[in-house]
């Protein structure tokens, strides 16, 4: 199912902050509440077996909202644990647009959402022509070394455009209004182009100068 016509219109919808996914990317999640187990049961019971991933925000007025943008995952990983808990795998179909949050009797929040805005989600994997990779990668090991972060440098050098940029902006450490920053961008460049200035940013302001 990669066509928009075949996505539903509507479809249960976790707020999770600080919780990226992006489109063919994977995201393993721990489902431990009541509710989300409840939504993960009636998922599986699904054709489409989507959940959508939003970042709460709160409003003005001190309501709990949501970002109008996520991201849907499709669950292709599953497994339950003795006590009732289960670890799953979502893969990234598209992003959508909220429509509404619609009542009703789940203990889970459920919404009305939009696809057409993203149509190039469900294409082929994106490339990034402008991308210096020897620049990006001397400036992700100073991020790294700043937040002691570790990784396998050579598998990471090795991947692609696509996977590496959405892979680390899933990973890094950024706050849930940086991570949405890079959910809304409207091409794989402009995500790098984001991600880089969010590295730079930190390094601003954890080393007192500026990066060149």
């Amino acid at each position: 199912m990669t066509r928009i016509k075949d996505f539903p219109d509507l479809m249960p919808v976790f707020p999770l902050p600080g919780a990226l996914l992006l489109p063919r990317a994977r995201l393993p999640l721990h489902i431990f509440e009541p509710r989300y187990i409840a939504m993960l049961e009636d998922c599986m019971k699904t054709p489409h077996r989507l959940i959508g991933m939003v970042q709460p925000r709160n409003a003005p007025d001190g309501s709990d909202r949501w970002h109008s943008i996520g991201c849907a995952g499709r669950l292709t990983a599953f497994s339950e644990t003795e006590d009732g808990r289960y670890m799953i795998t979502l893969t990234g179909i598209s992003r959508f647009r909220l429509r509404q949050e619609v009542a009703g009797f789940t203990p889970y929040r459920r919404a009305e959402v939009d696809w057409a805005d993203f149509i190039r989600d469900c294409g082929v994997e994106e490339t990034d022509g402008g991308f210096d990779r020897a620049h990006f990668f001397t400036l992700l090991e100073r991020f790294f070394t700043h937040h002691a972060l570790s990784t396998d440098w050579s598998s990471l050098k090795e991947a692609d455009d696509e996977m590496l940029i959405n892979s680390l902006s899933m990973l890094c450490p950024f706050e849930p209004d940086e991570k949405q920053a890079l959910l809304e961008a409207p091409s794989l460049s402009t995500r790098r182009e984001t991600l880089v200035t969010l590295m730079q940013f930190a390094l601003h302001g954890g080393e007192g100068e500026a990066m060149q």
